[in-house]
């Protein structure tokens, strides 16, 4: 491919980046070309610089690749800068979720190397290691195969004495595909290395299984840890419940519905309530409550068939009780909802009008973290945008595990 072809296709994937296409139908290639360019933006520019410096010596150089390459290193540092963005959008949701002096309420106050870009890190992207974690893998919940399988992220030092805080991630896919060793790493390797257990969960899929069998699968997860999760040094009354995409809709909707019954079926009597959750670029609707367009498409041309396996017609009751925004009370656990303004899969609308039943029901604080730039999926790997929010659920859950302990010790 030749130098000027080369920067056609950067200048299209950086223009898709900065301003996604619309529409249902190039959703999943707008998401997905949005989401690579974005989270690997600076990796991007870097090849880009060098790719103009070896063509300027070329005898017959293309000048119009080289202004090309020139408006996409500035496309590039401009979708840098706003992955940095972040840290004080994500630090303003907490201000305001929590109040301006919820720092001081932190056990250990945040340093400046706690909240600088992790360059290092980033280089190598892909690989996701911490030696400070152990993890003891497929370790049995349920009797469905590989679909019952978790597994549980210690710190390899030990837990805090008195037993350490429980995160629960479930992994996205679309209800369809996925595993538990695929999504929401840097977060749990971060907060395992700072001394929480955390567990990441298989569950049954569509359209073999058809939904709510994730629902109970997550349910039974949660009966597995308040049994078993102090034998690996975890907290069986404090659970945290976070996940992306499908797993952001099936962490709030599990969060929801502790009381529903008819999802727990042979362990009605179990206590399946979380103390928080923290979804990330949920599907909240279901139904087509809300009126939004897309949220009616996806219903009819992907819920309905594949997921639900009935259509909207014959049992709008099933996609209703699908729908965390309809299951909103009173009682609602505290929530950190994340999401993405440029989303192309779950336009951030749903997200947007999740908080705002949220924040009129609920007696429970409600973060909203609505993040300039990023498409779905942004969490999935170590990036600048992910690093920042890391680490501001680190502030966030460290927060909450506090306020916890006192209200606990105080009852």
């Amino acid at each position: 491919m030749s130098f000027l072809r080369r920067q056609v296709v950067t200048a299209a994937l950086t223009a898709n980046a900065i301003r996604p296409l619309p529409g249902f139908r190039v959703g999943i290639p707008a998401f997905f070309a949005g989401w690579i360019t974005g989270e690997l933006a600076p990796h991007l520019l870097a090849v880009t610089a060098a790719d103009a410096a070896a063509h300027v010596p070329v005898r017959r150089r293309s000048r119009a690749g080289l202004v090309l390459a020139g408006a996409n290193a500035v496309g590039l540092s401009f979708l840098v800068a706003q992955s940095r963005q972040v840290q004080t959008k994500a630090e303003e949701a907490l201000v305001e979720g929590l109040g301006a002096d919820y720092l001081e309420q932190l056990d250990a106050k945040p340093t400046p190397a706690d909240l600088a870009v992790p360059w290092r890190k980033l280089v190598y992207p892909f690989r996701m290691r911490n030696g400070a974690v152990t993890v003891k893998r497929n370790l049995r919940y349920a009797d469905t195969g590989r679909r019952g399988l978790l597994d549980v992220y210690v710190p390899a030092a030990g837990v805090p004495e008195g037993g350490a805080p429980v995160l629960l991630q479930v992994h996205g896919g679309a209800w369809m595909i996925g595993n538990k060793d695929q999504q929401g790493i840097p977060l749990m390797q971060h907060l395992a290395a700072k001394g929480w257990v955390c567990v990441a969960i298989n569950y049954r899929l569509a359209p073999r299984d058809p939904f709510p069998a994730q629902t109970i699968d997550i349910k039974r997860a949660i009966a597995w840890i308040k049994d078993n999760i102090a034998e690996y040094g975890g907290d069986p009354d404090y659970i945290a419940i976070t996940g992306g995409s499908a797993g952001g809709h099936l962490a709030a909707l599990t969060a929801l519905t502790s009381g529903d019954k008819a999802w727990q079926p042979g362990f009605e009597d179990v206590d399946t309530s979380v103390q928080v959750a923290v979804p990330h670029y949920g599907v909240y609707d279901f139904a087509g409550s809300t009126g939004l367009r897309s949220a009616e498409l996806m219903r009819d041309k992907f819920l309905a068939p594949r997921i639900l396996q009935k259509r909207w017609a014959d049992a709008p009751e099933d996609f209703e009780a699908a729908s965390p925004l309809l299951r909103i009370t009173p009682d609602a656990p505290d929530f950190f909802v994340l999401h993405g303004a440029h989303d192309s899969l779950v336009p951030v609308e749903q997200a947007r009008l999740f908080v705002e039943r949220l924040r009129q029901t609920s007696k429970r604080t409600v973060v909203y973290a609505e993040l300039p730039g990023a498409q779905h999926a942004f969490d999935v790997f170590p990036s600048i945008r992910s690093s920042h929010i890391v680490r501001a659920i680190d502030r966030y859950l460290h927060w909450h595990w506090g306020q916890y302990r006192r209200e606990r010790s105080a009852g």
